[in-house]
């Protein structure tokens, strides 16, 4: 079935809209304060430039995934580090998707209901999905987020405390960083035949709608009560006197965990079978056992971090993986390119700054995890290829 970019952009976002625009906007409040708006535009020219790459190499090498990518262009050792990255960003993610979900549903027992939705999620993924229900989805889950926006916006907020001194640029990056999260989806339509339309506009229509929803949520709170927020747009509702909204944004933050963590366990399912193709992980039959490790590694962050902090780990690791997708990119033939080398070069640099720009105590477990995981990956055997994906 061929779908027109207009079509493909909207069932993609059925899979994006979650942690990012539901939980990024407090710590990037809390880095930069009322500049993390203008800090989206570094994250989302990360996504677009990402998007060519992948779109270019999906073409070449066919349906790959970011380890194909790699494991085709640039080695084996490269390889093994984009897709530890991408399991940890994965891992990352599915966590703070699933804080986000306890945060906004049943905030007094997050941990049983952070763990209860993980454990949902891989119980449904066998389950297939009917044809539109991604863009029913997100067809909702932007009306709710309208319909957030537009009530506080209409309604004059309270005297909100201002911050003090001017912003600091490594403040700025920091909040570019963890908003990253809020444009992971992208990869959703650079395969698709129309990528050359559908990447600029999916990442532009999740500029418009986070920048939208980001601003609404400033306007209602502040930066200093918005820095502070474990549910930004159930509190900014509240403080607007639209608290009749909250259980219809409780839905939608359910609908939008639930489909985001579907694509969530898609991805890693597809990159942890790469590896066992190529003989980095030992032999795995089914899509349950694929599943149920990431699933074990996202609760492992739920219990031993917070929903910021795993935030900050999905979106400095992607930024990790996405270096490897774009520097696979800069060595594609002249014939296989639709975008000048120029394009994939830019895009590995800025996603190199939106990695060691993340918060110190996520960078630093991102580096451990990866180190750890590329370790446990070379006691299956040497660099040198067993066998071809």
């Amino acid at each position: 079935m061929t779908f027109t970019p207009r079509v493909a952009v909207v069932s993609a976002l059925g899979g994006a809209l979650g942690a990012g625009v539901f939980a990024g906007f407090a710590p990037a409040a809390l880095l930069a304060g009322p500049w993390f708006l203008p800090a989206l535009v570094l994250p989302a020219c990360v996504a677009l430039l990402s998007g060519f790459g992948a779109a270019d190499q999906a073409r070449a090498d066919g349906d790959a995934g970011g380890h194909g990518f790699a494991y085709a262009r640039l080695g084996r050792l490269p390889a093994r580090l984009s897709g530890v990255a991408h399991l940890i960003g994965r891992a990352g993610v599915a966590a703070a998707l699933a804080g986000t979900f306890a945060a906004y549903v049943l905030p007094e027992y997050r941990t049983p209901a952070a763990l209860a939705v993980l454990i949902a999620s891989v119980a449904s993924n066998g389950v297939r999905a009917p044809r539109r229900s991604a863009a029913a989805a997100a067809v909702f889950v932007l009306g709710v987020l309208l319909l957030v926006g537009v009530v506080c916006l209409a309604v004059p907020p309270p005297e909100n405390p201002a911050l003090a001194g001017s912003p600091q640029v490594m403040g700025v990056l920091g909040a570019a960083s963890v908003l990253f999260v809020a444009f992971l989806g992208f990869e959703r339509v650079s395969g698709a035949e129309s990528a050359r339309a559908a990447v600029p506009l999916f990442v532009g229509a999740l500029l418009v709608i986070t920048a939208f929803t980001g601003y609404a949520v400033l306007h209602q709170l502040g930066p200093a009560r918005l820095g502070l927020s474990r549910a930004p747009l159930r509190d900014a509702l509240v403080v607007a006197d639209g608290r009749w909204l909250v259980p219809l944004l409780g839905l939608a933050v359910t609908v939008a965990v639930l489909a985001v963590l579907r694509h969530v366990f898609a991805t890693a399912r597809r990159t942890l079978t790469a590896l066992v193709a190529v003989g980095d992980l030992p032999p795995v039959r089914g899509r349950v056992p694929l599943d149920i490790l990431t699933a074990a590694c996202a609760a492992l962050c739920v219990v031993l971090a917070s929903p910021t902090t795993a935030l900050a780990i999905g979106a400095c690791a992607m930024a990790l993986h996405y270096g490897f997708t774009n520097a696979a990119a800069r060595i594609l033939r002249k014939e296989d390119r639709t975008w000048p080398t120029r394009t994939a070069c830019f895009g590995l640099g800025l996603s190199v700054l939106l990695a060691i720009c993340a918060p110190f105590d996520a960078l630093v477990v991102t580096i451990a995890s990866l180190l750890v995981g590329v370790a446990a990956l070379a006691l299956r055997g040497p660099l040198t290829p067993r066998r071809r994906s």
